[in-house]
């Protein structure tokens, strides 16, 4: 299973791929199958029949991309960058930017 560095919300780099440099804020996490959801990256065409609520037709849509291609933006520079865990003074674990040691910002 995946380690928990990657969360929903998070803004990541794609290091591989064919959308290999793209940026985007990740969706979706899949940890059991060690994939993440990540907006403008991996996008591909499907087929869709019409149903009462949606309109048929060929849509695009993320589909999940791998964590192992994924690595955190630094929030300083936006390059891609490792992530370390550390506690401050209260006690509350949080996470930071190896490359710059900017706290990585928790959205929920």
């Amino acid at each position: 299973m995946a380690s928990l560095k990657f969360k929903k919300g998070d803004r990541v780099v794609v290091l591989a791929g064919r959308d290999k440099g793209k940026q985007g804020e990740i969706l979706r996490m899949l940890p059991k199958e060690n994939r993440a959801v990540v907006r403008g990256v991996n996008v591909v065409r499907r087929h869709q029949q019409q149903t009462t609520q949606d309109e048929g037709g060929i849509i695009s849509k993320e589909a999940p991309i791998n964590l192992s291609n994924l690595a955190h933006e630094d929030p300083k520079d936006g390059q891609a960058t490792r992530v370390g865990f550390k506690f401050l003074e209260d006690g509350k674990k949080v996470r930071f930017a190896k490359r710059s040691g900017e706290l990585i910002p928790e959205r929920t």
